[in-house]
Order: structure tokens, then sequence, then C-alpha cells
């Protein structure tokens, strides 16, 4: 690879890290390319926090090793965390501060001030700049988002780490969000976003999907979409619970999921023969039968992995 991407930002080996019994990180190794959003996918418990907590200094592993931009996330932590830009999952600023003390305390804490990197976040604190007066505790939920952003980004981090960002917040803040990014990227800034949205993944340029502490596959989303290799349906009856239980007793379906209001069959070689399985649901006693071939998304390939014990 070359060009921006070329070098390593992140280097990750090993990586473990328990509390009491459970296991929440699991011998962990993956490498973030200079310049990427890197998209870690994954159910809440799947190790997501822990990761991010241990890569921005705030958590030591129990054993493992990160180098951030040449520099180890253990031994030279202080270092690191002037490279690093974190924004928690919960909304963690000062709730009784306003939103332009907020962001000048973060500034000062790294020794600079909203004006010397105000062309940073811009077109970000733009937005709620006409509330600079107002405290944070007072803001809606995509506001604070833009706020908490602002506040990771003023001190210019190299690498920007987003835990679970759009948790909560309404679509068109979501989508905002995500423009950010984007634009960000082009100004050179290496970004680690969680999310246990399966439909952000696409956004991402490589994408890690994650299940019990350990990292199931990393590639590009079109490449994992392309790695599925059974044939898919919809199937819909107007006995939607019975249904998911009569799929997976066909001899042919090797796997059968509730997505939304639909359950997506995966089946091996040409695939099942629509009128044979419209068959056979009638003869158990669906109806309103709804049947589908669909192409695979990023949730069908992470349910078959999971489903599988994939890892890596």
């Amino acid at each position: 690879m070359s060009g921006p991407l070329a070098q390593n930002m992140l280097t990750v080996q090993g990586l473990a890290k328990k509390y009491g019994k459970v296991q929440a990180l699991s011998d962990l190794s993956f490498e973030v390319k200079a310049g990427e959003i890197f998209g870690i996918v994954g159910p809440d418990g799947a190790g997501k926090t822990t990761l991010f907590r241990i890569l921005t200094t705030l958590l030591k592993p129990d054993s493992g090793s990160a180098v951030l931009h040449g520099l180890d996330v253990v031994s030279q932590f202080r270092k690191v965390r002037a490279e690093v830009g974190y924004m928690p999952g919960r909304f963690s600023l000062y709730q009784d501060l306003t939103v332009e003390e907020n962001l000048s305390f973060f500034a000062s804490v790294f020794n600079t001030t909203i004006q010397e990197n105000y062309h940073l976040v811009k077109e970000i604190y733009q937005q709620i700049e006409p509330f600079k007066n107002r405290r944070a505790g007072a803001l809606s939920g995509g506001m604070k988002q833009k706020l908490a952003l602002s506040c990771a980004l003023i001190h210019k981090p190299t690498v920007l780490f987003l835990d679970e960002p759009t948790t909560g917040v309404d679509p068109v803040s979501r989508r905002d969000l995500w423009e950010m990014l984007k634009k960000l990227k082009h100004q050179g800034i290496t970004i680690l976003v969680s999310t246990p949205y399966m439909n952000e993944a696409s956004l991402c340029d490589r994408i890690a999907l994650m299940m019990r502490g350990r990292f199931m596959t990393v590639e590009t989303p079109p490449n994992i979409v392309a790695q599925f290799n059974m044939k898919l349906l919809s199937v819909r009856s107007a006995r939607m619970f019975q249904l998911l239980k009569d799929l997976r007793s066909h001899a042919d379906v090797k796997s059968c999921f509730a997505f939304g209001d639909t359950h997506h069959v995966a089946s091996q070689g040409h695939g099942i023969d629509v009128a044979e399985l419209r068959a056979f649901l009638s003869g158990l006693g669906h109806t309103d039968i709804e049947i589908a071939p669909i192409e695979p998304g990023i949730e069908d390939c992470f349910m078959e992995l999971a489903s599988t014990g994939g890892g890596s």
C-alpha cells in the first residue's frame, strides 16, 4: 500500500485484559494505517470500550503491547495522551460549565487555546456556537455530541478515538457526525470508531467485527461481504416466531436469524428452491408467505462468523 495509508499509526500485539473471571480482551492483534477510518463493530460486551481505554492510556492491559505513532501506550503514556483525542460513549464533559467553558478547559489542559486550533473544530463548533453560553447539561443529544467531538479535537490530536458516538443520537445527527469524520480524515487525522450499528460499517475504510474480546475478521466492508459464500433468502409469514423455528428445522437451511420484520435464511451450494420452501412452510400451516432472494450485508456476515466461532 502506498501514499498516506502506507504507515502504521497503531500496532497492537497480543493484547489481553481480564476482569475477574471475564476475559474482556483475548490475544488481540491488529494494525491501523495512518489516515484511515477504522471501525470496530460488535455488540455490547464485545470488548470495544476496554480496548479503547487501553489504547488511550486509561487502563493497563494484563499482557501484550500497543504502539501508537511510535509510542508505547503503557511506558510512554504521557506522550501518548498528547497524541490522542478521546470521545467516550457516555457524555463526560462538565454539565455545569457552558459550551465555551468546556472547550476552553480542554484546550488549557493541553496548553493550547480555542483560537490557536479553532480551524480544526470550526465547522463542528459553529453549529453549537450560538449556544456557547448554555450549560452543557442543557444541550440536546446531537449538540452534546458536537461539543464532545470539539473538545476531543481542540488540542490537534494525531489519532481520534470515538466510542459508540452515535448511540442514542437522532438519525440526522448521526449522519452529520459521519460527514464530519470524513472531513477530519481528509485533514490527516486517523480515526478509530466503535459502533454496535452494522449499517455504519460501510462508512469505514476497514472494519473489525468483534465478539467476546476477539476480532473475527478485519477487512474492508466490500471484502467482508464478498467472503459470504452462501445463498440468502428473506422470508416472512403471518407467524414469525414459529417461522423461525420451522425454518431452522429445514434440512437445507445452514442458518436462520431474525432481521427486523423478516428472517434471513442462508444455504450452501445452489441454495434452497423457493417453490419447495414455500410448499414446506405451507405444509406446516404458515400463511401470507413471502420469500425473496437478497444480497448479504455486514450484519449477515457478522452473524455467520459468530455462529461458526470465527476469530483471529
